[in-house]
């Protein structure tokens, strides 16, 4: 990448970075809002459903919008709308608001999403696809990291929390005001590479992707409840609420060092087999965690190990979008990624945070193994199928 599209390309990363620092803070900040108000983790698990379903009702406009607004346009008012939700937050603790709010928000950061993840697709070849792709997910998952950390920082902030978090928000604006290419026109001029130009229809799509809806859908939901109901289940294993918080930032911290390093071993072996050893490793390491939390030195780097696999799982379905798609195609299959995370993002923590409240707080545990085995069942099953697909 030279001249205006690396700069193009580093000022979405960075802006998408700033958006990851907002929402790792926001994400644990309500939750713990509304734990400090006295409500339960059921709450917390529709509190932060909402978010996934603004983004589940805006998935299948997203071209839609983009093409009227512009990319750049969509993704700046994305981020304003995000911004001012979450700042609204501030003045009331009305659930119905806070529901309101949290769509709003949900279905902007969809919109942003959509957008960056298929232009970053887009701009790399198939010999560095997982390494740029992991230098997008390493950038925004080193600030979301953060969040939580922020969270700890300001925990007694009460009076100007979400303000803040939501002012985050804004500036990501003066980087996404240099973007000079919009990243649709980028994924559309390679609609005529060989093969892989086809039409964007989500039916002709979908069926070459049953493991990428199941890796996204699993690490939405791992993403989603790491950052709300991660904390509730250390509290309950007696860890205090501020080192409860930082639980997330430790998954978090494994997701952001080992990226590229993992993006680097798919471009040299093979991006199935590590998509498939990243699943493998997280089904075999996540049912220790309720026994790990009482022995530190074990359980923070079982949370880093975790957060690195998982992570992975989700930024090699980008890669293999990337490597399936072009154009149109590759547009709706960012789509159907969208879509699959905000579904999984949307119904998983209401199931978790209702099974937590009857079960226990290791039923969280038991939600997150029962995807991640779904997650390896499908990649098993698309490589056996694979020879017939194509």
């Amino acid at each position: 990448m030279r001249g205006v599209l690396s700069r193009d390309f580093f000022a979405l990363i960075s802006s998408v970075a700033v958006v990851g620092l907002g929402l790792g803070a926001t994400l644990p900040l309500t939750a713990l809002a509304l734990t400090q108000a006295g409500y339960g983790s059921d709450v917390v698990g529709i509190m932060t459903a909402m978010q996934a379903g603004g983004g589940l009702v805006v998935a299948p406009f997203a071209s839609r919008i983009a093409s009227r607004y512009g990319a750049r346009g969509t993704i700046m008012g994305a981020v304003v709308v995000a911004a001012l939700a979450t700042i609204a937050m501030q003045f009331s603790i009305d659930l119905w608001l806070w529901a309101a709010l949290r769509f709003a928000c949900g279905a902007a950061l969809m919109l942003l999403f959509t957008i960056g993840e298929a232009w970053v697709a887009a701009l790399a070849d198939d010999s560095t696809r997982g390494r740029v792709v992991a230098l997008y997910a390493t950038h925004f998952t080193l600030f979301q990291m953060a969040g939580p950390v922020l969270v700890s920082v300001t925990g007694g902030w009460q009076s100007t929390r979400f303000a803040l978090c939501g002012a985050i928000f804004l500036l990501a604006l003066p980087a996404l005001a240099t973007i000079r290419v919009s990243p649709h026109a980028l994924g559309a001029g390679s609609a005529g590479h060989g093969e892989h130009a086809e039409s964007g229809d989500w039916r002709r799509v979908l069926p070459r992707m049953p493991a990428l809806v199941i890796g996204t859908g699993f690490f939405a939901l791992f993403d989603t409840l790491a950052l709300s109901l991660l904390p509730l289940f250390a509290i309950s294993h007696g860890v205090t609420a501020n080192t409860g918080v930082l639980f997330a930032s430790a998954i978090l911290l494994g997701d952001t060092a080992m990226q590229f390093p993992i993006g680097w071993l798919a471009d040299r072996i093979g991006r199935a087999k590590v998509h498939m050893g990243a699943g493998v490793v997280v089904v075999a390491l996540l049912p220790a965690l309720p026994w790990a939390v009482a022995y530190p030195w074990l359980c923070w780097p079982l949370l880093f190990v975790i957060g690195a696999a998982a992570g992975s799982v989700y930024t090699l379905s980008i890669v293999a979008c990337g490597e399936r798609f072009r154009g149109p195609a590759l547009i709706s299959a960012t789509a159907i990624v969208g879509a699959s995370w905000s579904v999984a993002s949307f119904g998983g923590p209401i199931v978790a945070g209702m099974l937590m409240r009857r079960a226990g707080a290791d039923a969280l545990i038991a939600v997150l193994f029962a995807a991640a085995l779904a997650f390896v069942a499908a990649a098993a099953w698309e490589k056996r199928e694979t020879p017939r697909v194509r």
